[in-house]
Formats: structure tokens, sequence, C-alpha cells
């Protein structure tokens, strides 16, 4: 599971150890996920346990769920150019083309790796104050 946007095994591939503000490894021991499920730890956090935090944060169903993340990080990646097979690999999305998915083991690795140190630099910029753009009229 990526700690960004979520996925199978080998969305684990950073190109750096991501800083999460705090040492993940001291935290999470042995253990491979720094959320992990109420019931295993072999399991990452499950989305009710997310949208519940996102609840008590004081964001409604409608505002906000813990699916629409990776749905803003599909959509601006796209946006941003980005191979759409590797953001659907990093999303550990299964191709829909039975054909194509017979044939095609692609992981896109080394996109995946550029793609994921070039949304990290762009959240970092967001939460450094830089111009966000209002979405639908409405403040960001």
């Amino acid at each position: 599971m990526s700690p960004l946007l979520g996925g199978n095994s080998s969305s684990d591939y950073w190109p750096s150890e991501p800083d999460f503000g705090f040492d993940s490894a001291a935290l999470t021991g042995a253990r491979r996920y720094v959320f992990p499920g109420a019931r295993t730890n072999g399991r990452p956090m499950s989305e009710n346990t997310v949208n519940a935090g996102l609840r008590r944060l004081g964001y409604a169903k409608d505002e906000m769920t813990g699916h629409g993340f990776r749905s803003i990080a599909s959509t601006l990646l796209n946006e941003q150019g980005w191979h759409r097979d590797a953001i659907e690999r990093q999303l550990a999305h299964a191709e829909r083309d039975n054909v194509r998915a017979a044939y095609n083991f692609a992981e896109h690795l080394p996109e995946r790796r550029k793609m994921m140190q070039a949304w990290a630099d762009y959240l970092d910029g967001l939460k450094a104050g830089a111009d966000v753009i209002p979405l639908h009229g409405r403040a960001a």
C-alpha cells in the first residue's frame, strides 16, 4: 500500500524516505503501515475509519471522503500530464480491458517514482503557501 495514494505492494516504492515529520520506523517498528487497521497490523486503516476521522474534523459526508483524496490525486496527476497507466497502477486499479490485462504486466515503476516525488513537491508547495486556484468559485 502506497502511503500516499494506496495500492498494491509495488506501490511502496518511494524515490526517498517520505518526510512524515517524525521517524516512522520508531512509530511503526517492524510493521508495514504507519496507520494500521484496528484489528490487524497486516492491513491498512479502513476507509470507514478515515471517514470517521474526517467527520470529527468537521467535514460533512458531501464535502470530503477518504476516497476523495484518491480522486483529487488522480485528477491533478492527469491534468499535470502524467501517463494514465502510471497513475492507474499507482492507484492499484486493475486494467479493465481483459485482453490488455492478459498481456500487459507493466508496473511503470520509474515513472511512478518521478510522479510521486513531483506529487510530494506539489503538496509541499501547497503547504508552504503556493497559489491555490479556487474550484467552483469557492475559496481553497
